[in-house]
């Protein structure tokens, strides 16, 4: 595996552990950091003696979802792609996913949590998505993601209305696999993680291609290229920019915590 700057990629056998490393962002999702998350993505795709990946977040949050100091870095519909390359990337592995989740996951984040295969947190973990009250649509292919495993409705309530729910919620909404103490999260992934990694990897990775199949025949993902004009189009719609400034404010207030 290469050096990576946001990144940390440790492979053992048929293991591998995928890190966030910006703790000191919160694991905020920088350009920079999609752009490696997809390289680490085709990487581990190529490796077929792997059959687990786990995803996790240095530090205090899983991710703060994107970067908002980054906004302004190159053209919107670029970097709004960004983010469906990098959910495609995760979601293509063909090893099992598994992401371990506390503290924040946020807007980009849960899209990456969905791209997971299998998710477990911490019963603190705080999820949210805000970019409707940012005055943007989620983008990134999560509509679609969310909509398999939150269902539609819930999906429209959560995205609409922009308020956190917690892990419990998303347990009961059958988001998460398992919900569990935090000082047992690491114990628990990689429990589940070495179950796996005893498994026959063409086994492993034939059922995740049966079950992928069936859901992308369900809820495509195949139109998500299209966020990113429409990301585009809401920054130049009034209501819109005035939802971007006003969150931007309060955010400037608080102290830029999310």
């Amino acid at each position: 595996m290469p050096e990576f700057a946001t990144l940390a990629v440790e492979v053992e056998g048929p293991r591998a552990r995928l890190t966030l490393t910006r703790p000191d962002r919160l694991n905020a999702l920088s350009p920079n950091m999609l752009s490696e998350l997809i390289q680490a993505g085709e990487l581990l795709s190529g490796d077929r003696a792997i059959k687990v990946v786990t995803v996790r977040g240095a530090g205090r949050a899983f991710s703060a979802g994107f970067d908002l100091d980054a906004a302004a870095e190159g053209p919107v519909t670029e970097r709004a792609d960004l983010g469906r390359q990098m959910a495609v990337a995760i979601g293509q592995i063909p090893a099992v996913t598994i992401a371990a989740i506390h503290g924040h996951c946020v807007g980009g984040a849960l899209v990456l949590a969905a791209a997971c295969d299998l998710r477990i947190a911490t019963p603190e973990t705080r999820f949210a998505i805000p970019e409707i009250d940012f005055g943007i649509p989620l983008a990134w292919g999560g509509i679609p993601r969310l909509v398999r495993e939150l269902g539609p409705a819930l999906t429209k309530e959560l995205v609409l209305t922009c308020r956190p729910f917690s892990a419990q919620e998303a347990q009961a909404a059958r988001f998460l696999n398992r919900v569990v103490a935090e000082d047992e999260l690491e114990s628990e992934v990689e429990a589940l993680a070495g179950v796996l990694a005893a498994k026959s990897g063409f086994l492993i990775r034939h059922t995740k291609q049966h079950v992928d199949a069936l859901v992308e025949e369900a809820y495509s993902t195949g139109q998500a290229f299209r966020d990113a004009a429409i990301t585009g189009a809401a920054l130049q719609d009034e209501e819109s920019r005035q939802a971007m400034g006003n969150y931007l404010q309060a955010r400037r207030r608080s102290g830029g915590e999310t």
